[in-house]
C-alpha cells in the first residue's frame, strides 16, 4: 500500500467515525457503535504508523514498502 492509499483508509475511517460520534451525540448509538469506535481508533492508529514507519524508512534512503502494519498491541502502547 502507498502513501495516497494509506491517505484514503484513513479518509474513510474518519469519514465513518464521524458518522458514529454523531449517532453518539444524538444519543442513538449502540454498543455496536462503540466497539466500532474503538476498532476505528486502533485502525488509524495502525495507518498512521505505517505513514510514520514508510517516510523514516524513505528519509533513511531504504524501501519505503519494507513498512508493516503493526500489531494493535504495539501501536496502543505508544506514548503520545
Amino acid at each position: 500500500m502507498d502513501d495516497p492509499q494509506i491517505h484514503g483508509t484513513i479518509e474513510q475511517l474518519v469519514a465513518e467515525e464521524h458518522e458514529l460520534w454523531e449517532r453518539e451525540a444524538a444519543g442513538e448509538s449502540t454498543e455496536a457503535d462503540h466497539r466500532r469506535l474503538r476498532e476505528l481508533k486502533v485502525s488509524l492508529d495502525q495507518c498512521w504508523d505505517l505513514l510514520r514507519q514508510r517516510r523514516a524508512l524513505r528519509e533513511a534512503g531504504r524501501d519505503e514498502d519494507a513498512a508493516d502494519v503493526r500489531p494493535p498491541d504495539v501501536v496502543e502502547r505508544y506514548e503520545q
